[in-house]
C-alpha cells in the first residue's frame, strides 16, 4: 500500500513513516507544502492521507480537499490544531500532535476500515 504523509517538520514525517510502515504501508511520498502534495497524488494515487493542518505554505485541509475531491482516500490529521479539524470536519479522524506510535496505528485502523 502507498501512503502520502503531508508534513513540513522531519522529524514527525520520518516518525510517521515508521509507525506506517508497522501497519503494512510499503511506499511513500513525503510532502511538505500544499502543492508538492498535490502533485505527488497526481503523480500516484495514495491508498491513505496522513496531514498537518498547518503548511509551509499550504493548509492541510485545502490540499486534502484539492486531492480528495473526486476520490474517496482515507485522511488522517495528525496535528495540533485538531479541535480546529474537528470543528470544521466533524467526520475526519483526528490525531493530537504529541501523538504515539499506538494512537497513529489505531487511527490507521479507523480510518482503513
Amino acid at each position: 500500500m502507498h501512503a502520502l504523509i503531508i508534513e513540513d517538520e522531519f522529524l514527525i514525517a520520518t516518525a510517521i513513516e515508521d509507525a506506517l510502515r508497522d501497519c503494512g504501508f510499503a511506499t511513500f511520498d513525503i510532502a511538505h507544502s500544499m502543492q508538492t502534495a498535490i502533485d505527488a497524488a497526481t503523480r500516484r494515487c495514495p491508498d491513505l492521507i496522513t496531514t498537518d493542518v498547518q503548511l509551509s505554505p499550504g493548509c492541510g485541509i485545502a490540499t486534502v480537499r484539492g486531492i480528495c475531491s473526486g476520490t474517496p482516500i482515507p485522511v488522517i490529521f495528525i496535528t495540533g490544531n485538531g479541535a480546529d479539524v474537528r470543528r470544521r470536519l466533524p467526520d475526519q479522524h483526528v490525531l493530537d500532535k504529541p501523538f504515539s506510535e499506538a494512537g497513529l496505528i489505531a487511527a490507521v485502523a479507523a480510518a482503513m476500515a
